[in-house]
């Protein structure tokens, strides 16, 4: 079959042909016909990433779109090494599959999956998120950030808090469902002003995506808000700013705040799964919104460092 191959740590991908897979008793062959390119496919392929695998060469993709043997159209998520998501077919258990509704493409679906859960599964199974709490979503210029903002305003919070660089996105958040938008670039008395007063007014649940310094100072500014009576879950999702932060002890002393992350390991896979399911049903009730690109897979050379900032490349079968 042919398929996007890695034959060692940092390689770009490159086309070419792949032993077919045979499934075990108990998984399912998929005939691929939707994988997206995400930040977590970019790290297991650079090998950088805790989750990847250790050896070479295998097929790159973590998660697609496709019809297994009886012909059920599937989303599916971490397909059994050395083979992935983005070839011909894969092979992945039943558990790791989930029904694609009638109203939803492939393409949608691929895209969407990925960043989509990630916060979905952070507000659900992570936060506990209630309807009509306040919701601040650091970081949310990206692709995952504009999805988190909107599946917070579905899964019914009251206020939608959004940070980013990206002014003029940061702008467009606003038809999204962002109630106030906050400028990570600007001068830090002023952020912090910013952070403080939303904090001081209630903030229950911060998605961030980021970490590195947002997200200590939003940390700091949670810790000020010290007549705040319900904790702050502060859920972990990414790290686009930084692996590390510098955090004060006395930060979580001083405010009843509860640090937590969300991800593969933190989430149960089958959670996770569930959790994609959920999003897909939603997409279309909810008009969730999300920019795509189609590439066929023979070009996943050239375009698997394109600029996701914008939408999401997916790959499909060449014709």
């Amino acid at each position: 079959m042919k398929a996007a191959l890695v034959s060692a740590p940092g390689q770009t991908p490159a086309y070419g042909d792949f032993a077919d897979p045979m499934p075990d008793a108990n998984e399912r062959r998929i005939s691929v016909t939707a994988a997206a390119i995400s930040h977590l496919t970019r790290a297991r392929a650079a090998g950088t990433h805790y989750s990847a695998p250790g050896t070479f060469p295998f097929v790159v993709g973590i998660d697609g779109v496709g019809r297994s043997d009886d012909g059920q159209r599937v989303y599916f998520a971490l397909p059994r090494a050395p083979y992935g998501s983005m070839a011909e077919t894969t092979v992945v258990t039943p558990a790791q599959c989930t029904a694609i509704p009638n109203d939803l493409d492939d393409v949608t679906a691929a895209a969407i999956a990925n960043p989509g859960m990630s916060s979905w599964a952070a507000y659900a199974e992570r936060a506990q998120l209630q309807a009509g709490e306040t919701v601040l979503v650091n970081g949310a210029t990206g692709t995952a950030g504009r999805l988190a903002v909107q599946i917070a305003k579905y899964l019914g919070a009251k206020k939608v808090i959004a940070t980013g660089r990206n002014t003029e996105t940061l702008k467009s958040l606003e038809a999204l469902g962002a109630d106030v938008t906050i400028a990570l670039a600007q001068d830090e008395q002023v952020l912090e002003a910013s952070f403080n007063e939303q904090f001081a007014e209630g903030v229950d649940v911060v998605i961030d995506y980021l970490w590195g310094r947002s997200a200590e100072r939003l940390l700091i500014a949670g810790a000020k808000a010290t007549d705040v009576c319900e904790p702050i879950r502060f859920v972990q999702v990414g790290s686009a700013s930084g692996m590390d932060i510098a955090l004060p002890s006395a930060v979580l002393r001083a405010a009843p705040i509860e640090l937590m992350g969300s991800g593969i390991g933190s989430v149960p896979l089958s959670r996770l799964i569930d959790a994609v399911g959920k999003l897909l049903r939603a997409t279309t009730r909810g008009g969730f919104k999300i920019a795509t690109r189609s590439v066929p897979l023979s070009k996943v050379a050239t375009a698997w460092h394109d600029d996701d900032s914008t939408g999401r490349t997916v790959f499909i079968p060449d014709a």
